[in-house]
């Protein structure tokens, strides 16, 4: 019924239309006027076959319009979008309308003293914007220009907050040339708003959404100057909305500046003395560092429907990893050969620098020849050999033998002694900070080779024995030194340890010297001073040159004006645990992301946070967590390992259920191998776990066990039982998940494997007392069904079949009957089992099912023969034996003493054909 159909009722007067229309449009009555504006649109549809009443209708509106009741004028503003949509569709009659009479209308009302007439108004503009009913001519000149005045420095406060929304949520929907050129530069003056700060607060709010629509060239240019500005605002609203929107920020940035800039910037708000922002930076920082993703060095892309992929191997990627490229493996395990080839250097992150001090990182990269070779084969070599390690013992003795053993190592004083570049342990240290560096004795020791020279041969001895004290005597010089403070600091111990069992390597080998003669196959270690890289050398025994790097690092003097770089903090921290973790430290690193946003999202996990920072820090941290292995990469899981098994082993179970629904997808971004040895433990503990953690599990078993091996698959086949249990036995969406799953999992195992596992678990899903997974469970069956004839296991599928028969069709109770007979319907359907098997051993108890007493038993008889059985080309046919036998028993369901069984047994099939005929009568 129109709305205002009030105006048709005949009799009440002898007006034209339009002078009946304006005669209430303008009554003293508000409510008549009230129910033109909500029927404008009936009216406009009333009076559209003819221009000039149309235009003599718009013109009653653009009065109404002015209306001195507020809910007039927003009855009248709610019907715009609908009259915009009409105009649209009739364009061709009414080109105008909608700039010339309308907008305006929109415009007016932006400033109106009603703040409920300028909230829909608002939400009209919006809508319009959306829908794209607004000519590009009519915002750039008649809405732009009114939301520009709205919201200038010296407007009234609350329209001016209310026009900043409005060009926040409308910079998404306009062109990017036009943002840019008319809202851009007010934007950037109202981010500096001081006088209001709800208006930064909606600037910061949607500053992700304004960067996404003007590009990464004026975002750089002109937001990230004010997003810095925000991000250190004295309010710390304005500080917690940019932490939310920090990873649209990003995304709209490009990776220099996201690493150079973006970075250092986050770490400041996750060390924000406000802890709600604390807190939204905390939830941010996966994500953001999940912006630092790259698809090619992942191996893994999502697809168009959202599913993670890997890509696939092609020779080229083959060939760059044999080169020497970091593309990881599918499996995880690489020979050692390619390691130790590898060209690559790895850039370490530095420690974003704390105010008031600079970090001096231009010597934390490794220099790269022209080549591609690393300059400093040390660093190479380390990192080689911590690579190694964590994949088998073999490699790891390689790399001892390798790495350490062979390479000469340049060391002096000075700030480019012993540490390999990049190598941020070796740059600072505690103990070597505040002490007197010791004193340079290479001179002595070049004047005392030169004196030794011409009796070489003669007096190795002698030099190898005065090595071995000078190193004997500094060792327990050291020593003494440090006795004193051994009880108080945790790192003098370390050192202790480390020096205590150099002096005992040391002693050894002055035994050894004395006993025998040096062999040839020592290595040579130099030692020299900044002018001289590899005048002279000193030999070291192989067995010891661990502790002797050690010892060589805690001897060497460091420069006390250089800054302590905050990696180095960090693999300290760790050292302090495990005193000789050389190879364990550089493990710990990787250069996808910057080191101290890692360093924070592993700490996540740290109790302490859910006290200072949020209760459900965990959570988020297990949230993001597929999406920063992502970003790092198989080939870095090692850094995520420790805080992957720390969240599966929370107290609360919404972190453990988070994880289980998210196993998948990081099992993807492993790869087998590294899926096999991490996440499968974690994967079976999850299976005993609560029915809120199993369900995460359950729900993308599947997906989980096609990526496991088929020895490893197969140890599942017994647990899968354990889901048919649940701790509530109401919980019926647990086993109708589990039927489900079922249902895909059979194309992982073999036919006898579903036999003597899964056709149990079907079976007795197929009893379950809730209808839904019933139904759900006799699919299943059928797949079952389908799984042995497809694979030729006839009998196994024969064995299946008279189980069927036993349990279902001469089941006591009438449901199991009934299912009987859906089963039958749905093999007939499917088609999953030969014909002549079907007619063979199902069809007989099929067909005694029309002697049942329960009607609800006949009635699915009676559609599965009629609508599913005679609709097959084995039953069409007049020469089949078995079509007699259904016939007759269709006639006997036809005359049924109940109406449902008679009415389903006569109803003709559905056929598209028939459809589509009359469809076909009906055009002609």
């Amino acid at each position: 019924m129109r709305v205002t159909a009030f105006m048709d009722v005949p009799g009440q007067d002898n007006l034209p239309p339009l002078t009946r229309l304006e005669k209430y449009a303008f009554s003293e009555n508000t409510f008549n006027r009230q129910i033109i504006a909500r029927g404008l649109l009936d009216i406009f549809r009333d009076f559209s076959n003819n221009e000039e009443d149309f235009l003599t209708v718009m013109e009653i509106v653009v009065r109404l319009s002015e209306d001195a009741e507020p809910t007039v004028r927003t009855e009248l503003m709610e019907q715009i979008p609908p009259i915009a949509i009409f105009l649209q569709e009739n364009r061709s009659n009414f080109p105008v309308v909608l700039s010339e009479y309308l907008i305006p209308i929109v415009v007016r009302y932006l400033t109106d003293p009603n703040h409920q007439v300028r909230k829909s108004t608002q939400e009209v503009l919006l809508i319009l914007l959306e829908q794209d009913l607004i000519f590009q001519h009519d915002v750039e000149n008649t809405v732009c220009p009114i939301l520009l005045q709205l919201s200038a420095l010296d407007s009234d406060d609350e329209y001016k907050a209310e026009a900043v929304s409005i060009i926040c949520k409308m910079a998404s929907m306009l062109s990017k040339s036009t943002v840019e050129h008319l809202l851009l530069p007010r934007f950037c003056e109202l981010c500096g708003d001081r006088k209001l700060f709800q208006v930064r607060k909606v600037c910061a709010a949607n500053f992700g959404d304004i960067c996404h629509a003007v590009g990464q060239e004026a975002t750089e240019k002109f937001l990230i100057p004010k997003f810095f500005e925000l991000c250190s605002d004295a309010v710390w609203g304005m500080r917690k909305a940019c932490a939310e929107c920090f990873t649209a920020v990003s995304h709209s940035s490009s990776p220099e500046v996201r690493r150079t800039q973006l970075s250092p910037l986050f770490i400041r708000l996750v060390s924000d003395p406000c802890r709600w922002v604390r807190q939204a930076a905390f939830q941010s920082l996966g994500p953001f560092i999940s912006t630092f993703a790259n698809p090619s060095r992942a191996d893994l892309y999502l697809g168009e429907d959202g599913a993670l992929s890997i890509w696939p191997l092609t020779q080229d990627v083959d060939s760059g990893f044999a080169s020497g490229s970091p593309t990881p493996s599918s499996g995880g395990s690489t020979s050692s050969a390619s390691l130790t080839s590898s060209t690559k250097p790895v850039q370490m992150e530095p420690e974003l620098p704390e105010e008031g001090t600079s970090a001096k990182t231009s010597n934390l990269s490794p220099v790269s020849s022209s080549d591609g070779l690393m300059e400093n084969p040390v660093e190479s070599s380390v990192l080689a050999g911590a690579e190694l390690t964590r994949l088998s013992p073999e490699a790891s003795a390689f790399s001892k033998l390798s790495d350490i053993h062979d390479l000469p190592v340049s060391s002096h004083p000075g700030s480019d002694s012993w540490a390999c570049p990049g190598n941020a342990e070796d740059l600072f240290s505690d103990f070597l900070y505040w002490r007197t560096p010791l004193p340079d004795i290479s001179e002595d020791l070049e004047l005392f080779l030169s004196e030794a020279g011409p009796q070489e041969d003669d007096c190795g001895r002698p030099k190898t024995v005065h090595n071995s004290c000078v190193a004997r005597s500094e060792i327990q010089k050291v020593l003494e030194s440090l006795q004193e403070h051994m009880l108080n600091d945790p790192d003098v111990q370390a050192q202790v340890q480390v020096l205590s069992a150099a002096l005992r390597a040391a002693q050894l080998d002055s035994v050894n010297e004395t006993e025998s003669k040096p062999t040839a196959g020592l290595n040579e270690v130099s030692i020299s001073d900044p002018s001289s890289a590899s005048d002279n050398q000193i030999t070291l025994s192989a067995s010891s040159s661990h502790n002797e790097l050690s010892v060589a690092r805690i001897l060497q003097s460091t420069d006390p004006g250089e800054p302590r770089n905050g990696t180095s903090d960090h693999l300290e921290m760790a050292q302090r645990q495990d005193p000789t973790p050389l190879e364990e430290n550089k493990s710990k690193l990787q250069d996808i992301i910057p080191q101290p946003l890692l360093d924070q999202y592993v700490s996540m996990t740290d109790p302490a946070r859910a006290q200072t920072v949020d209760t459900d820090i965990a959570t988020h941290c297990a949230y993001s967590l597929p999406g920063v292995a992502l970003t790092l990469g198989r080939q870095n899981w090692h850094c995520l390992k420790d805080t992957y098994e720390t969240l599966a082993s929370d107290v609360q179970w919404k972190v453990r259920r988070t994880l289980a629904f998210s196993i998948h997808e990081l099992a993807v971004i492993l790869g087998d191998q590294l899926t096999a040895a991490d996440l499968v433990p974690i994967f079976n503990g999850f299976l005993k776990d609560l029915d809120e953690v199993r369900i995460g599990v359950l729900k993308h078993l599947y997906d989980f066990l096609k990526l496991l091996h088929e020895d490893k698959r197969r140890d599942y086949l017994y647990q899968l039982q354990e889901f048919v249990v649940t701790d509530n036995s109401r919980n019926w969406r647990f086993r109708y998940e589990l039927a489900e799953q079922l249902i895909l999992i059979l194309d992982l195992y073999s036919p006898n494997d579903v036999y003597d596992y899964l056709m149990h678990i079907a079976l007795k899903l197929c009893a379950d007392k809730v209808s839904e997974v019933r139904w759900i469970s006799f699919k299943l069956v059928v797949a079952i069904l389908q799984k042995f004839y497809s694979n030729s296991e006839s009998a196994l599928g024969l064995n299946f079949i008279n189980e069927l028969i036993i349990r279902f069709r001469h089941c006591s109770k009438w449901v199991g009957r009934q299912a009987f007979a859906f089963i039958c319907q749905a093999v007939v359907s499917k088609e999953c089992i030969p014909v002549d098997q079907f007619v063979e051993h199902l069809l007989p108890s099929l067909l005694s099912l029309a002697s049942d007493p329960v009607p609800n038993v006949r009635v699915l008889l009676a559609k599965a023969l009629r609508q599913v059985l005679l609709e097959k080309a084995y039953f069409r046919n007049a020469g089949n034996p078995h079509l007699e036998v259904v016939e007759e028993t269709i006639l006997a369901l036809q005359s049924d003493r109940d109406q449902d069984v008679s009415f389903f047994a006569t109803l003709e099939p559905k056929r598209r054909n028939i459809i589509d005929t009359t469809v076909l009568e009906k055009q002609n």
